[in-house]
């Protein structure tokens, strides 16, 4: 616990995220094979996972030795239980194989995910090409990329000392197999595991972008400022107030739109005071600088709803995971006014960072000093 803000320090930060080797740093010190195999628990990026499979591929030998001391510390009596059990999870052939198709799934998905969910992301500056080609890739795994990922797995397996079951054995499952089931153990793991990963990856891809959301993407590229307004299209952003914002406007008012429009593809792209552009953020603040939002008031309004679109989801992932450090067990009674306080200031660590405590303590004078003359 950090003294001075009362959140979660970095240490704390850490228990959360790993209790095993947040709990013994004794065992940590002593190990011979400690490395940075994990990415910083704050960081729930997709991204940050994805280095970490990789990690604990790349460090496999050494983290099964760190828990198998662990499990067989005398130290270690309250988490015993857990690290023995991760040991025996770790020497069987279906872990080694799940961990490698989250890799390659997550690997092709690395560019895409980083990309939305950059903190300050602009909904028209995501790359439509890097949605087309991830999608394309993970099509072409699971059509062609069975071979390569069970050679794989099998020889990692036999690196690591972990038995390779005989893909054309009957594979049984005592809890949930059916009676006189004949399913193999290669089509257990090719269509019950390989195919299904994959085509809910799929699925959540087609979901979230589907043909009417490409489409609105494609529409609010128009009003990108970036590049000397290169994709500004008229036809363009009128299709979009039509087909996507028609309570919004009325049809004088998308008859008036056209009209501003074509004043501003003329006194935009050459203004100096909308040059070096690089969002619909910055252009819907360069508009109010410079008071043009009164001649363009109709296209301001469009850009504001299409700033709403993009409320980005690694904002909100953040948000909630900073939820479960910031409001624990022990301080489960906090209020809300409290908590969104706490979160505010979690959160925004980069700008609270610059906040010092003399100008926390100024402003609460200043606070009494109003009060004291307001009863005056």
């Amino acid at each position: 616990m950090d003294a001075g803000t009362g959140l979660p320090s970095p240490e704390t930060e850490e228990a959360a995220a790993n209790p095993i080797t947040a709990r013994e740093p004794r065992i940590r010190q002593q190990n011979p094979y400690d490395t940075p195999a994990a990415a910083p628990p704050g960081d729930t990026r997709w991204s940050s996972h994805y280095d970490s499979v990789c990690s604990l591929l790349k460090f496999y030998k050494p983290t099964y030795l760190v828990l198998k001391d662990i499990a067989n510390s005398p130290d270690t009596i309250n988490i015993r239980g857990k690290a023995g059990g991760a040991c025996r999870l770790m020497m069987t052939f279906e872990f080694v194989f799940i961990l490698h198709v989250v890799k390659e799934i997550m690997g092709i998905t690395y560019l895409l995910c980083k990309k939305l969910q950059h903190k300050s992301q602009d909904i028209v500056n995501a790359s439509m090409d890097d949605v087309a080609t991830t999608k394309r890739l993970i099509q072409d795994l699971r059509d062609q990329g069975w071979n390569k990922l069970i050679t794989d797995v099998t020889s990692f397996c036999s690196k690591q000392g972990i038995v390779v079951p005989n893909m054309g054995d009957l594979y049984v499952d005592f809890i949930r197999s059916p009676e006189n089931d004949e399913t193999t153990v290669e089509h257990h793991y090719k269509y019950d595991i390989f195919t299904v990963a994959i085509d809910q990856q799929l699925q959540e891809l087609n979901s979230r972008f589907s043909e009417q959301a490409t489409e609105l993407l494609i529409l609010c590229t128009s009003l990108d400022p970036s590049d000397s307004f290169s994709s500004f299209n008229i036809d363009n952003v009128c299709s979009l107030v039509s087909k996507f914002y028609p309570a919004d406007f009325t049809e004088q008012e998308r008859a008036n739109l056209r009209c501003q429009l074509r004043h501003y593809e003329l006194d935009a792209p050459s203004n100096s005071r909308f040059q070096n552009l690089t969002s619909v953020a910055d252009l819907c603040l360069r508009l109010v600088e410079t008071k043009k939002v009164d001649d363009y008031h109709l296209i301001d309004r469009l850009i504001r709803l299409v700033l709403t679109l993009p409320v980005s989801t690694a904002t909100t992932e953040r948000a909630f995971s900073a939820m479960k450090l910031v409001k624990t067990r022990k301080r489960n009674k906090m209020e809300d006014g409290f908590l969104r306080a706490c979160l505010v200031l979690y959160i925004e660590r980069e700008m609270a960072i610059k906040i010092t405590t003399d100008s926390i303590i100024d402003d609460f004078n200043a606070v009494k000093e109003r009060a004291v003359k307001l009863k005056d």
